[in-house]
């Protein structure tokens, strides 16, 4: 009587290099540096601008919040937009970033000129929830990119 044998089940072996390409990994591959986009950019160079004025004016803004919205909830007027709002019972400001961005004429569009801009906006905001001109605020009244 001829002997059984044990039946082996081959187990399906995976391989990382198939065809000859070699191990399989990330697409968009491990030392890539973060994405940006224009939101992060305008909401960073906010933070930046205020903590800059707050360091300037401890006593005045020490306590002041800064708030960013896409557009305001109401126009002015007919050919009027509000850039941004200033709410001095509660020490905040908020800027509209939609209107900043897209109602700019800048006369070159990069991305020093929309940090400027942006820098501008808020220091003219605070400058009004201050009640002074923005010269005023700014290290030896350097101010007025545009």
């Amino acid at each position: 009587m001829p002997r059984s044998r044990p039946v082996r089940y081959a187990t399906p072996v995976r391989r990382s290099d198939r065809h000859g390409r070699g191990a399989r990994g990330p697409v968009t591959g491990p030392h890539l540096p973060l994405l940006q986009d224009r939101i992060d950019v305008f909401e960073m160079t906010v933070a930046a601008t205020a903590d800059f004025l707050k360091g300037l004016w401890p006593d005045e803004l020490g306590d002041m919040r800064v708030q960013i919205a896409a557009a305001p909830s109401a126009a002015l007027g007919f050919d009027e937009v509000q850039r941004w709002g200033v709410d001095p019972a509660h020490k905040a400001i908020t800027l509209y970033r939609v209107p900043i961005e897209r109602l700019a004429r800048l006369h070159r569009n990069d991305d020093l000129h929309r940090k400027l801009l942006v820098e501008s906006c808020v220091f003219r905001a605070v400058a009004e929830l201050l009640g002074r001109d923005p010269w005023d605020i700014a290290p030896g009244g350097r101010f007025g990119h545009y």
